[in-house]
């Protein structure tokens, strides 16, 4: 069985790889480094498929290192000393360069290996992981490695590793392949910024166009069929699921429909029903909250209906709701008004409660000043009458301000009135 097309399509210079001009353009720090010959131990840190692998291939190559690459999720410590013991052959006379790709799957003592057989400079480490490094690299190696940020490639830059592509199998295949534009830019849209999801759509994509008279031509439908959902990133546990999530709540706060329903759409579509019904609730309570309570039920009900329908359904009930929370009017009073008596709990503000508020109707003997005195408000115009709540150390203490909405000023107009402030 012959090696991926992205394998066998490996760059054979710093230009040819797509994307990542942030690090690898002209005079951006990681293409210095590499350009130097003097390579440092180095954390790749990224999305999959965005050429983190492609670039430690290369690097190995204009180094004269022999590359070796392991995986974090197969990986053992008897392979990195099976690694660091080729050293010492012919295999490591220039020195190797061990590529281990998510570092994120070994644990605290297996990256300590790690670190032991690093030390002594025959071994350069490259380490890739698509989790955040500061998170799941052990210490001592961050310490001693310089982290770089991958990102996902522009679809303008994969249309270039496409048509590259087409040209490779035409002639490894010995045959004229033709595709049109709006096919290249499909296939470079929908594969979500990931360049090897690019090269597996090109290289079906020609398995299955039909030949006739030598030539092989791709049509579009081959093409949007053979790319459905494989723009979809995401992984539940992973960085992009906590990204996509935060830009979904983040959008409804900032009154962005479009937005809020584009990030929906993909966690819909990744199937995390749980999580659009949570942050939907979330966001109904924390950014609409007392500036249209109303809202409340409404949102809960349309969740209720989505969790008993279940997918795709789903999508309608949700989909109302959140263009609901995108056009309502917005208040954090209620969130911010909890965090600070919250804040006073913790910090250790308070004391006892006071005696009208208490669940005792008699006194002690030793008591001079027997009684409850808790005034009943109902018995008072208004069904208001001012007495003590709060413990006497915080009695002045105002945690809730009413907000700018027409809601909340409505309550402020009758209570100022009632209370004559």
């Amino acid at each position: 069985m012959s090696a991926p097309l992205a394998d066998r399509l490996r760059p054979q210079s710093l230009d040819d790889i797509v994307g990542q001009k942030h690090i690898l353009g002209k005079d951006k720090p990681l293409r210095k480094i590499i350009e130097s010959g003097t390579v440092p131990n180095l954390i790749f840190y990224g999305p999959s498929g965005v050429g983190k692998t492609t670039l430690a291939n290369y690097i190995a190559k204009i180094t004269n290192r022999t590359f070796k690459k392991l995986n974090g999720t197969t990986a053992s410590t008897a392979d990195i000393k099976e690694v660091f013991a080729s050293t010492d052959t012919l295999m490591g006379l220039n020195g190797i360069l061990l590529y281990l790709d998510e570092i994120q799957y070994f644990n605290k003592k297996q990256q300590q290996t790690l670190l032991e057989y690093i030390e002594n400079g025959k071994i350069t480490l490259i380490t890739s992981t698509t989790e955040n490094p500061y998170f799941y690299v052990y210490n001592a190696i961050l310490s001693r490695s310089t982290v770089f940020e991958f990102k996902s490639v522009e679809p303008k830059e994969i249309e270039k590793a496409v048509y590259r592509a087409v040209d490779f199998l035409a002639r490894e295949q010995s045959i004229d392949i033709d595709i049109d534009d709006e096919s290249v830019s499909h296939i470079a849209t929908a594969c979500g910024g990931d360049v090897r999801k690019a090269m597996n759509a090109v290289e079906l994509s020609v398995l299955a166009a039909p030949e006739k008279n030598g030539r092989k031509v791709i049509e579009y439908s081959t093409v949007d069929e053979l790319t459905q959902k494989s723009a979809i990133r995401y992984d539940r546990d992973g960085d992009e699921h906590y990204d996509i999530v935060s830009a979904y709540q983040k959008s409804m706060r900032g009154s962005d429909a479009n937005a809020a329903l584009h990030y929906l759409a993909r966690l819909l579509e990744a199937g995390d029903l749980p999580s659009a019904c949570r942050r939907l609730m979330v966001c109904a309570s924390e950014d609409v909250g007392l500036a249209y309570p109303q809202l409340l039920p409404i949102v809960h009900s349309c969740v209720e209906m989505a969790l008993k329908v279940g997918l795709p359904e789903a999508r309608i009930p949700l989909a109302d709701a959140v263009i609901m929370v995108c056009n309502a009017p917005k208040s954090i009073s209620g969130i911010t008004a909890i965090d600070r008596a919250i804040a006073d709990v913790k910090a250790g503000k308070g004391g006892p409660v006071p005696r009208c508020l208490q669940n005792k109707h008699y006194d002690g003997e030793d008591n001079p000043n027997k009684g409850q005195f808790y005034l009943y408000p109902h018995n008072y115009p208004d069904h208001y009458v001012e007495q003590q709540y709060l413990p006497d150390s915080i009695k002045d203490v105002s945690y809730y301000e009413f907000g700018d909405n027409k809601n909340e000023q409505a309550f402020k107009v009758y209570w100022d009135k009632i209370k004559k402030f």
